[in-house]
């Protein structure tokens, strides 16, 4: 005699089986199987059981012993790994001049698929400078780059901060200090940290370099 297993007795139960299906089972009750009228008994009981409300003193101890599963942290985004392409700095000086003189700074980026282009410019007369820049997609040249949150940062302080318009250019004015970056967060959670250069302006100098220690008068 084949007999049915404990999850085919909750399936009668609840009434998910076929009418023949059920037609069989209940058939093989009346044949007198006492295991399966064991099994049968059961499922009615723990049907019976689930009708009574638990008390609260039992789900607190529950969700003690079993604590209902942490949420995962939320992942910082990924830093897109920063390789300078060209530094105005380290251009070599026209044939026939001994050195030059740069008034700002100007510097490529690769990031992943995106390049920045920067220029920094000391303000006249000010310690503070200006950084102009642009962020576009080498993969997708017409991709659009507009609203993309940009900042300086010195530490965990936020020295300037702007957002990009639809070419993806940016312009913010700050007080130089060391240890400076502009950051570009991406859309997809993706973010570009670009340590800037510092450009301090040195003080005019006051005395004229023509001018020479006095000597003693000659003695008649």
């Amino acid at each position: 005699m084949n007999h049915y297993a404990i999850d085919q007795w909750v399936d009668f139960k609840r009434g998910l089986l076929t009418a023949e299906d059920r037609t069989q089972m209940q058939g093989h009750l009346e044949n007198a199987c006492r295991k399966c009228r064991d099994l049968s008994d059961l499922t009615s009981s723990g049907a019976s059981m689930a009708a009574n409300p638990v008390p609260r003193s039992a789900v607190r101890l529950a969700r003690t012993i079993f604590p209902g599963r942490v949420p995962d942290r939320q992942k910082r985004g990924n830093r897109l790994p920063v390789e300078l392409i060209f530094d105005s700095f380290m251009v070599p000086s026209p044939a026939g001049l001994r050195a030059s003189w740069q008034a700002g700074w100007q510097g490529l980026y690769r990031a992943g698929d995106c390049s920045v282009d920067l220029r920094i410019e000391p303000l006249m007369n000010s310690p503070r400078a200006a950084v102009i820049g642009q962020i576009v997609s080498a993969a997708l040249p017409a991709l659009e780059m507009a609203n993309l949150p940009v900042c300086l940062r010195a530490g965990k302080a936020i020295a300037a901060e702007t957002s990009s318009n639809r070419f993806g250019e940016f312009q913010m004015e700050y007080d130089q200090r060391p240890q400076l970056r502009l950051c570009i967060r991406l859309r997809d959670s993706r973010s570009i940290q670009v340590p800037l250069k510092r450009l301090i302006s040195e003080p005019p100098v006051s005395r004229s370099l023509t001018s020479s220690r006095k000597q003693p008068a000659e003695r008649q």
